[in-house]
């Protein structure tokens, strides 16, 4: 009767109900249990069924551990019977994520007698996938706008010589299958480089993740990622795909909600494209294997897990073989998806390591580390260092300061309004001017909109005046440069539009030590300056003026700021004292003070609270 194909007791309809047509998925998995069924029950037809598919044919990934462990059996001569089986899969680790030793009994009961039969169903409906998935590549990729014709041809070749090696596998000679495998160095030129994600930080395929001590903006980072993906926008000046996010919430899902909304206010964009599951999902659970599927339906670029620890509750983290388990589980996520699987963990209570055993970072493409330095929204620093980079060079420090965003219609029990906080770059911020150059002096008229055709001589009684002290020859260059703007209203832009080591017009030569323009010195005598030593008649006077408050654009040398340490350097818009590392970096205000509006957020206020704890 071996001839005989048997029909599933399943695939038969109702007595009550009416027949209708299977759908392509249910005559799929009704195939796979006849296979599967099919070899529990006459192991001596697996060599041929081999011949046919492999494990990576199975739609379902449970469907895959079943056969594995079946080969495992066949392979050592051991029974392939649902209870020998059932040992088998409970020694792996593996009989919750199939369904247990019911789920087994299910399959033997459904066996095929001609299982290489439904094999070949199984087979064609994998390659209908690959050959979906292949379509859907070439249209993503040349859907992107700076696609070019005939670069999609490199999926297509890719696509042919994998479905050779599988035929080259499905020979049954395990030698066979892995000779279809070796590439020789031309081949290499023809395997997909990694596809960019966020500049050259995250890449689509890869597994990355963020270390950082607790509550050192670790979340607020990864939001950060998130909706710029989700959106397609730069991240901070930086290349950026869009794609679908998904974000497991395990950690914190209630305070999820405002930040998205401060990020989506900050920069007037809805994060639609990021999608949000508000509780862990266990690596080591069968609902794991069901997040694949999901994830592989949905096919999203980036898949955030915040946090490591809170999806692998009661993994020993310390322990190697432990933790590599956990880590298989999401390889298997980004195998199935091709996403970027981005995961946020602790690191210990020394160092900038990840917390519990070091042979997880191996199986990294990149690690970032964040932490911050400050008490508050006005005088926080976000620091983002690469400490691992598989493929790439990595990158220096990146930072941030911290920009709090009031929530639209939300307000306290108390009337104050409901706030959260997003991230703005450092780097990309344009470097305060240095006090005594000529640039620095440039804008310091442009703000005190002193009159663009001043020549040198009333520059210097000006400066003389407010109580700035440079040399003859910069404010000399000062007024040059304010000449070549052409207009006050480029002069009162030039803070954030002046090039820094501005050379000196070779245009036109120097002007003449009396300077200034035709008539000037009738009107404003070089007698009236009084003379100083060391320096020729009209030179700025060296005496130090009479004390004063210091001027906003850090000018001012008065008895403020002449009390200032080196240590404490003070913000010239709130005259309190800074952070010194932030001083450091040539900055002369506070992160919230506003030069131009002279707000200045000097105490954790309802506007300005304390950052959040991530």
């Amino acid at each position: 009767m071996d001839n005989v194909r048997h029909i599933p007791r399943t695939a038969t309809v109702d007595d009550d109900a009416s027949a209708t047509a299977l759908t392509g998925e249910q005559a799929e998995i009704l195939a796979t249990e006849s296979v599967l069924g099919g070899c529990m029950g006459k192991p001596r037809l697996l060599p041929e069924v081999r011949t046919i598919i492999t494990g990576a044919d199975f739609y379902r990934p449970a469907h895959e551990f079943v056969w594995n462990a079946i080969n495992a059996l066949y392979d050592r001569g051991e029974p392939t019977d649902p209870i020998a089986l059932a040992m088998e899969l409970e020694k792996r680790g593996d009989l919750k994520r199939v369904g247990g030793a019911t789920y087994l009994h299910h399959l033997y009961q459904h066996q095929s007698f001609d299982p290489a039969y439904f094999a070949l169903e199984v087979r064609r409906r994998s390659d209908l996938r690959s050959e979906i998935e292949l379509g859907r590549r070439i249209i993503q990729r040349a859907s992107e706008p700076d696609a070019e014709p005939g670069a999609t041809t490199t999926f297509i070749d890719d696509y042919l010589k994998r479905r050779a090696e599988r035929d080259a596998g499905r020979s049954g000679d395990p030698a066979d299958a892995l000779i279809a495998e070796l590439l020789d160095t031309s081949a290499l030129d023809d395997m997909p480089a990694l596809e960019p994600l966020v500049g050259d930080l995250l890449h689509l395929d890869s597994l990355a993740r963020v270390v950082g001590p607790s509550g050192h903006m670790k979340s607020f980072m990864v939001i950060d990622f998130a909706c710029h993906v989700g959106t397609g926008k730069r991240w901070h000046g930086q290349y950026t795909r869009q794609g679908t996010v998904v974000y497991l919430v395990a950690e914190g899902s209630r305070g999820i909600r405002k930040r998205v909304r401060a990020w989506e206010k900050h920069h007037g964009l809805r994060a639609d494209n990021v999608f949000f599951l508000p509780r862990p999902v266990q690596a080591m659970s069968g609902e794991w294997d069901t997040l694949i599927e999901a994830m592989h339906r949905l096919s999203p670029a980036l898949i955030v897990i915040d946090t490591q620890a809170r999806i692998s509750v009661g993994v020993e983290e310390n322990s190697a073989k432990e933790l590599g388990v956990v880590v298989d589980r999401m390889e298997k996520l980004r195998a199935a998806t091709g996403a970027c699987v981005l995961v946020i963990h602790h690191t210990g209570h020394q160092g900038e390591h990840g917390r519990g055993s070091s042979s997880a970072k191996g199986a990294l493409q990149s690690e970032m580390h964040v932490s911050k330095k400050g008490d508050n929204a006005s005088n926080v620093i976000v620091t983002m260092k690469v400490g691992k980079q598989k493929d790439d060079e990595q990158h220096g420090e990146m930072q941030f300061g911290l920009r709090v965003v009031t929530i639209d219609g939300e307000v306290r029990p108390d009337g104050r309004p409901v706030t959260s906080v997003v991230l703005e770059s450092l780097d990309a911020r344009p470097k305060p001017l240095t006090p005594g150059t000529p640039e620095w002096l440039v804008a310091t008229l442009a703000n005190a909109k002193v009159d663009l055709t001043w020549g040198g001589p009333r520059v210097i009684k000006w400066c003389a005046e407010n109580g700035i002290q440079m040399r003859k020859d910069k404010i000399e260059e000062a007024v040059r440069i304010r000449k070549r703007r052409g207009s006050l209203d480029e002069a009162l832009d030039v803070r954030n539009d002046l090039p820094p080591n501005l050379p000196r017009d070779l245009e036109h030569p120097t002007p003449p030590k009396t300077g200034g323009t035709p008539g000037e010195i009738d009107q404003n005598p070089r007698s009236n300056i009084p003379p100083t030593t060391g320096g020729g008649p009209g030179d700025a006077p060296s005496k130090p003026p009479s004390p004063r408050s210091p001027s906003r654009e850090g000018g001012g040398e008065g008895e403020d700021r002449q009390n200032t340490t080196p240590e404490h350097p003070h913000c010239t818009v709130c005259d309190t004292p800074m952070d010194p590392d932030w001083a450091a970096r040539g900055y002369d205000t506070h992160i919230g003070c506003d030069p131009t509006t002279g707000s200045h957020p000097n105490t954790p206020t309802a506007n300005h609270p304390a950052p959040e704890e991530d």
